[in-house]
């Protein structure tokens, strides 16, 4: 993999590679574009294939938040970590602060919080070496709450204008993944009377939902095979990809998790298969805005009324992408350009 090239070909600004063998740290810290502001977004712990699968998600991701600050209208740049191992692992302390120590490193010009894997209690540790991380624990905490209330806005909003009517009661919601998030959203959900089948890795998970929720239990791989509705994925990415394409029986796709498109040129089959497709970057912005309400020193609910702009947001990106017969992720990729692009001329870059 030629690192300077594949950074290129997305306009990444840097790529922070270090290591603490003998705290099992391997961090990876992707910086996209810092024109808006300092670059912000969470920390992934996962155990990766290979170091090339490592970077290549810390720099997908990092590009999402670019995309998911500008659409949302705040003043940050997009950046994204990775730590490459077992997130099961019970002595997290030495790992979280080898990560502090990587984040301190770039003086600010990227903030973390938590993400797939890590939690408000792991930030504790990271912020033992650097003040650059929210989501602690005392101030916005998990923000699953929040990102659950944008894409439950966001499905609502797709609703209004595939149907003409934002109303999710009797509608029927095929809900993969049902970590924090996808609970919070099932929880929404169920509170408007929608109809759910869902699915988890996690048994205990599923049984909770269905128990909590009068849900309809699923298999992890027949929920492509589900007619529904609404397909809401909201766990890993790619799950929109040439083989689940030919299953998906829905007639919109928005969920919470990020990269859902497995390559762009699903956003395209999509809309030549007229599903409607809620771009993930912008729907799952509630936990961006409920960090950034952390350090502006917002409350809960602030941040919860500044989610509700996805509904609007999402009605302006389906209506621009109608208008000129595009896809829905190439309609939003084009509005957080320009705001990127606009940004650029007043200042070059967070140092």
């Amino acid at each position: 993999m030629e690192l300077f090239d594949l950074m290129s070909e997305k306009n990444h600004e840097q790529l922070v590679l270090w290591n603490e063998p003998e705290f099992g740290y391997r961090g990876i810290i992707a910086i996209h574009d810092t024109s808006l502001g300092p670059a912000l977004g969470g920390t992934r712990f996962w155990q990766y294939e290979s170091d090339d699968a490592a970077v290549l998600d810390a720099l997908r991701l990092a590009r999402g938040m670019t995309y998911k600050a500008a659409i949302t209208g705040l003043n940050l740049g997009g950046g994204k970590s990775v730590i490459w191992g077992d997130n099961k692992r019970v002595d997290r302390e030495m790992v979280f602060r080898a990560h502090g120590r990587a984040v301190e490193s770039l003086g600010g010009r990227y903030i973390t919080a938590e993400d797939v894997g890590t939690s408000p209690d792991d930030m504790e540790f990271v912020r033992m070496e650097t003040e650059h991380v929210v989501g602690v624990l005392g101030r916005s905490g998990d923000p699953s709450p929040v990102t659950a209330y944008g894409v439950y806005q966001g499905i609502k909003a797709a609703a209004a204008f595939r149907w003409d009517d934002d109303s999710l009661e009797g509608r029927h919601v095929a809900v993969q993944g049902l970590g924090h998030v996808g609970y919070h959203l099932c929880e929404d959900l169920a509170a408007e009377g929608a109809r759910l089948s869902v699915t988890d890795i996690d048994a205990d998970r599923v049984r909770r939902v269905v128990e909590e929720f009068d849900a309809t239990a699923v298999d992890t791989d027949d929920i492509y095979d589900v007619d529904a509705d609404i397909f809401a994925p909201c766990a890993l990415g790619a799950v929109v990809n040439d083989d689940t394409l030919e299953r998906l029986s829905v007639e919109v796709v928005a969920g919470a998790a990020n990269n859902i498109l497995a390559l762009s040129h699903h956003g395209q089959e999509l809309h030549a298969r007229n599903i409607l497709y809620a771009p993930d970057y912008v729907i799952n912005a509630g936990g961006l805005i409920n960090v950034y309400g952390e350090m502006n020193d917002w409350g809960t609910e602030r941040s919860k009324r500044k989610a509700t702009d996805i509904y609007r947001t999402l009605l302006r990106i389906f209506e621009h992408a109608e208008a000129e017969d595009l896809p829905t992720n190439e309609a939003a990729d084009a509005v957080a350009e320009q705001r990127v692009l606009a940004a650029r001329h007043l200042q070059r870059s967070w140092v």
